[in-house]
């Protein structure tokens, strides 16, 4: 019956304009499912065309026996499959599943490991797949610090090492995001095989689960999450950073101009160079779900469509554009029991966003 009720909503958000008819909505998984909570959801197109999605799922946030789960959309599938569980710890929660294919191939699932009562003990983990996700390695550690967690999708550059977004979250109170909680990068050398940290973006609130694209060789920009609690405020912001030496140092964090309600992002480069962020529009809501296009490198961003509003907590976006060029968010809502699918062109957000 729930489930009938999201799908109805998001039927009625299309019957009111609410969100442009060209931008297909579907869900993935929602209450139906066992586990009530399933957050946040990361996906990667494979190179057979598959769209596989992971996400962490139990009873709760803090559910030690919390597990992550895989499961896939075939090309041309009309369903995806019913998950199954691709990393589980024996009394230890896990969280955060962020899954990507490499340019050689190698599907890589980077997770968080919550070893205390808070996200600030954990460390970062990670398995390959050199199946197509069909199966997994044993893990391997990528950060002992406790505190290190990881969110959004690397990146690959110029240069053709990989960067990964991660941050190191600090306090003891599941409300707030401490003010030294800061973010950087571990950047992977496929010759190698090695991971190396950049320098740590630190700011005013705090920040967190960083997105970089890379503009240039040398050039990159981040927008990140800001720290703090969840109390409305009217100075939240996303926070922006650059590097002008190919990611390996970075900036202190800057309010941005688009607010934040202590909400994670994601920012891509679209194969024609346009930028494109998907963020909450609001400083204290998890709604709307707005995608903005900047066409002039992050100086303005002038067309904008929200992607998804109503009072369902859209939060926790990926993007990412496919190889026929459509551009494929997922997202997670209804109190994080339900993860949604949207596709669309970009010439949506170009032409009738505001």
């Amino acid at each position: 019956m729930l489930t009938s009720l999201v799908n109805l909503l998001v039927l009625a958000n299309f019957v009111l304009g609410v969100v442009p008819a060209a931008i297909q909505v579907e869900t993935v998984i929602g209450p139906e499912f066992p586990g009530k909570y399933k957050h946040p959801a990361s996906f990667t197109e494979l190179t057979n065309g598959d769209l596989y999605l992971s996400y962490y799922g139990g009873g709760g946030e803090y559910e030690d026996e919390s597990k992550v789960w895989g499961m896939r959309k075939a090309k041309d599938a009309a369903a995806w499959t019913t998950p199954v569980v691709i990393a589980d710890t024996p009394f230890l929660g896990e969280g955060n599943p962020v899954v990507w294919q490499a340019p050689d191939g190698v599907v890589w699932l980077f997770y968080v490991q919550r070893y205390g009562d808070t996200w600030s003990s954990s460390r970062i983990l990670a398995k390959i797949s050199k199946d197509a996700a069909q199966t997994w390695s044993d893990s391997l550690v990528l950060a002992f610090e406790p505190g290190m967690m990881v969110r959004s999708r690397p990146i690959l550059l110029n240069d053709g090492d990989y960067l990964l977004g991660v941050y190191h979250e600090t306090g003891a109170d599941r409300e707030i995001v401490g003010a030294r909680t800061s973010s950087l990068f571990l950047r992977y050398s496929p010759k190698t095989h090695q991971w190396t940290p950049t320098t740590r973006i630190y700011s005013r609130q705090g920040n967190l689960q960083p997105t970089p694209v890379q503009i240039t060789d040398d050039y990159l920009i981040s927008y990140s999450r800001r720290g703090g609690g969840y109390e409305p405020v009217t100075d939240g912001w996303l926070v922006r950073a650059e590097s002008r030496d190919g990611g390996r140092t970075w900036s202190r964090g800057k309010d941005s101009k688009f607010p934040n309600p202590n909400a994670a992002t994601d920012f891509i480069k679209l194969k024609n160079g346009h930028l494109l962020l998907v963020f909450n529009d609001s400083m204290n809501e998890r709604d709307p779900l707005t995608v903005a296009v900047s066409t002039d490198n992050d100086t303005t961003y002038p067309h904008r469509i929200n992607l998804a509003e109503g009072k369902l907590d859209f939060a926790y976006p990926v993007a990412l554009q496919a190889s026929d060029g459509l551009i494929h968010v997922v997202y997670t809502a209804n109190e994080r029991s339900t993860v949604y699918h949207a596709v669309f062109d970009e010439k949506v957000v170009i032409e009738s966003g505001r």
